[in-house]
């Protein structure tokens, strides 16, 4: 491993954290009843596993444990967030979505399949700084607005959304309010425990927990649910909105996951603002501009490009010492220009040259004086 570059790919995923992946393996070796079984002690066994999951993840939004609903992951959450209002929409006469130019593919490409069955769709630009304006949000509300979806931190720059502000807009509207929370849940505490919001997206690999699970909190609105259908058929397991066999295991590490989010988020975001305020300082001694205000980021992501240098030919002569990327992992197989920076309207050879870092409380010492000597002579 220490001949291996430092891993500065977190919003990609994460590594597991010790204390998760010691749960993992217990449910894997030890507890694997399955949580459905009812007639003995290994179902049983299973079934409060998941319970507890349940729990633990409602802690970190403050909500009941009945509203959390386990998934293979956010882009799930986020299709049955979407998708599954679509019947209640149709019925209601209610066909306005709001969001944003700089969500996810998991979020865009759901939006795009409604507005070819004739939904309409809003999508509201970022400003230069990488957040969108809550009363732009505002503005584009209707009488028919269904839903606004709007991201908790982008994946790209790691800005913050003004959740907050867009949640008091909403508050006397009867739109659904979703965040996909992929890259904010479990480490911006408070954004999330709005009563507002009505449903949340939840990654388990983006919180040091593996991948293959997630949630989608589906927060009650006085005693009524939000309206989903499910997308898939064939049990009842999940309040019939997510059939199939719980895997408990994973379940199991995503609450072990959020319950160290809480315990540990002030240690941890100490350490993710040490690791910024030195890469700041080394690309920036290399005359990097970030992209988006880093006072408005999560202090685990940093955005920046060096003027006239291509982010392809940086990542291939940092390749020895850091694993980074220049975009979502989600497009990086075939890259094109980031739609973020891209909505941002910053110029051609700043997105060009942008590269994303992010690293976690388990990212070692990084060599800075070693990526200053590969960057040099490109210059």
């Amino acid at each position: 491993m220490s001949e291996r570059p430092v891993y500065l790919d977190c919003n990609a995923t994460t590594p597991l954290d010790p204390e998760v992946e010691e749960i993992l393996f217990h449910y894997l070796r030890e507890e694997f009843g399955n949580a459905g079984s009812r007639t003995h002690e290994f179902g049983n066994r299973a079934k409060q596993a998941v319970q507890k999951a349940r729990d633990q993840v409602a802690a970190v939004a403050k909500c009941q444990r009945e509203e959390v609903l386990f998934t293979s992951g956010a882009t799930e959450s986020n299709n049955l967030a979407i998708l599954g209002l679509r019947e209640f929409a149709e019925k209601a006469g209610r066909k306005h979505i709001i969001s944003t130019a700089i969500e996810h593919k998991a979020v865009l490409e759901p939006l795009e399949y409604l507005a070819r069955r004739g939904f309409e769709v809003t999508l509201v630009k970022p400003e230069p700084d990488g957040a969108v304006c809550p009363a732009k949000c505002a503005a584009a509300l209707r009488a028919d607005t269904l839903l606004v979806s709007v991201m908790h931190v982008n994946n790209e720059t790691g800005i913050i959304q003004p959740l907050s502000d867009i949640a008091a807009a909403l508050a006397n509207h009867e739109a659904f309010f979703h965040v996909d929370a992929a890259q904010g849940f479990g480490k911006r505490i408070a954004d999330l425990q709005n009563p507002r919001i009505d449903l949340i997206s939840v990654s388990g690999h983006k919180l040091y927990a593996p991948k293959g699970i997630g949630a989608l909190i589906t927060r009650r609105r006085g005693y009524s649910r939000p309206p989903l259908a499910p997308l898939l058929f064939g049990g009842g397991q999940e309040r019939g909105l997510r059939p199939g066999t719980q895997p408990v295991a994973l379940i199991a590490a995503l609450g072990k996951a959020a319950e160290l989010a809480l315990r540990d988020h002030a240690k941890r975001e100490a350490r993710w603002r040490q690791i910024r305020k030195e890469a700041l300082e080394t690309f920036q001694g290399l005359g990097g501009i970030p992209n988006g205000d880093p006072e408005k980021a999560l202090p685990n992501t940093l955005n920046i490009a060096l003027p006239g240098l291509d982010s392809e030919a940086v990542m291939v002569a940092l390749k020895d010492v850091l694993a980074i990327s220049n975009g979502s992992a989600c497009t990086s197989q075939n890259y094109t220009a980031s739609h973020v920076l891209t909505a941002m309207d910053l110029p051609e050879e700043q997105i060009k040259g942008a590269l994303r870092l992010s690293w976690c409380h388990l990212t070692p010492e990084v060599p800075w004086s070693a990526v200053m000597r590969a960057i040099d002579p490109l210059k």
